[in-house]
C-alpha cells in the first residue's frame, strides 16, 4: 500500500506540456518543504535516455533507468514526481497522482511561445483534447488518488498549490495504520 512507512507523502504531477506542472510543483514545494525531481531534468543531466527523437525533439526516456534513479528516493517519502507521463512508475510510489489540465487554446500559445511546432505542437494539443494523460493515471493508479485539476490562468495555479498544501497537510495528520 502507498505511504506506507512513509511520515511524508509523494506525489505525482503530470499533464501535457505547457499546463503548468513545474510552475506547481515550484510553489508546492515552497509551502511544503517537499522536494521536487522534474524527470525531463533528470533524464537530460543523467543521461537516462535511449537516443534523441528527431520528429518530437526530445530523448526517448529510458523508462527502466529512471525507476532504477529514483526508486531509493521514493521510498523515503516527500518527493514531488513532476513528468508528462505516468504509466511507467510503480503504483506504490505515490500518494496522490495530480493531472493539470489547460484549455487548447491558452495550451496553443503556451506550446507556440516555446516554440513547438509541427508534429510536437499537433501530438500535445490532441493529447489535451483528448485527455489522454488523464486516462492514463485512471488506468495506472487506483481511482481514488487520482485528482484533476484545471491549471489556466495565475489564479488556478495558486488555487491548485493550495488545494495541495492542504491534501499533503492532511495527509501527514492521517492517523498510521
Amino acid at each position: 500500500m502507498a505511504g506506507q512507512g512513509r511520515s511524508r507523502p509523494n506525489l505525482l504531477v503530470t499533464g501535457t506540456p505547457g499546463t503548468g506542472k513545474t510552475t506547481t510543483c515550484s510553489l508546492l514545494v515552497d509551502a511544503t518543504g517537499l522536494r521536487h525531481i522534474n524527470v525531463g531534468d533528470l533524464v537530460r543531466t543523467k543521461g537516462l535516455h535511449d537516443g534523441w527523437d528527431e520528429e518530437f525533439e526530445c530523448h526517448v526516456i529510458n523508462e527502466d533507468l529512471v525507476c532504477d534513479e529514483l526508486e531509493d528516493i521514493m521510498e523515503g517519502g516527500g518527493i514531488i514526481v513532476d513528468y508528462h507521463g505516468c504509466d511507467f512508475f510503480p503504483e506504490r510510489w505515490f500518494d496522490l497522482v495530480v493531472v493539470l489540465q489547460t484549455d487548447n487554446s491558452i495550451l496553443h500559445d503556451r506550446l507556440t511561445s516555446r516554440g513547438y511546432m509541427g508534429p510536437k505542437l499537433t501530438n500535445n494539443i490532441e493529447c489535451e483534447i483528448f485527455q489522454v494523460l488523464l486516462e492514463e493515471a485512471k488506468a495506472s493508479y487506483p481511482e481514488e488518488i487520482v485528482m484533476a485539476l484545471q491549471s489556466d490562468t495565475v489564479e488556478d495555479i495558486s488555487r491548485n498549490v493550495t488545494v495541495l498544501t492542504e491534501w499533503e497537510s492532511n495527509w501527514r495528520r492521517r492517523p498510521s495504520s
